[in-house]
């Protein structure tokens, strides 16, 4: 699994907040409306990064735990979520998506963002899935980029409109291979008006949703479901055909 670099997370905290905006609070209700989420509000943010999804659940009352490989986005969920560290409600801790234990147990397990399209190999996904299961009590929600979603890579693209960071884009993927890569540059405005340069190389590993389906019922969930995000309660006939797919699992 990758862990980003100081620059890469400060250039993610300033502007790739947006999805994570969007999603949370949809996540947030459709668990709140579950049996379970309604008398369990513990929260395990898996990849959590710098923390936004964390946030909108510590707002909304819930106990969270943040996990993350890079320290340096965990560097900011930690400032993100200070007060609600500080009165005891959230702790932020480094670890593999892949290969962690812990002691306590959640209603909901969530990540967001394509988090786990970014682990190597089906093994590894497969070792994530385990991992979740023996600290989990209710649902597992996560979304993957598909083939599909994985084409948009394939591109140039040049965001430069704000002042203070420039980023460029460069992804390549041939819609055949199970990889997908991106290279993504850019300048960030440090304090002192001098430009700071950051370069980060992502993959991201497309995972077929069929196999995926079948390794979390063979882990042990009981049922699993693909949806869109704008609707969780609705199981999609042709997830394939999404550019991304969020997977619903319960015990």
């Amino acid at each position: 699994m990758q862990a980003y670099s100081k620059g890469f997370a400060r250039v993610y905290n300033m502007r790739w907040s947006g999805f994570t905006r969007q999603a949370a609070p949809l996540i947030l209700d459709f668990y709140a409306a579950t049996p379970i989420g309604k008398k369990n509000k513990s929260v395990l943010d898996l990849c959590c990064g710098v923390g936004l999804l964390a946030v909108h659940f510590l707002e909304n009352g819930y106990q969270v735990i943040g996990l993350d490989l890079s320290e340096e986005m965990l560097s900011y969920a930690r400032e993100n979520a200070r007060q609600y560290i500080e009165s005891g409600q959230a702790r932020f801790i480094q670890g593999d998506a892949s290969d962690f234990t812990l002691d306590e147990r959640f209603g909901l397990v969530v990540s967001t963002y394509d988090s786990l399209n970014h682990l190597e190999n089906e093994q590894a996904l497969l070792r994530c899935f385990q991992c979740v299961y023996a600290v989990s009590d209710g649902y597992f929600i996560f979304d993957l980029n598909t083939r599909r979603g994985l084409r948009r890579w394939n591109s140039i693209q040049v965001d430069d409109s704000d002042e203070d960071v420039l980023i460029i884009n460069r992804g390549i993927y041939d819609g055949q291979s199970d990889k997908a890569w991106i290279k993504i540059s850019g300048f960030l405005r440090l304090p002192d008006g001098l430009y700071e340069r950051f370069d980060e190389t992502a993959f991201n590993t497309m995972f077929e949703l069929e196999k995926v389906r079948d390794a979390l019922l063979g882990v042990g969930w009981k049922d699993v479901y693909f949806a869109r995000i704008q609707d969780l309660k609705t199981p999609l006939d042709e997830p394939e055909k999404e550019g991304r797919a969020f997977i619903v699992a319960s015990k």
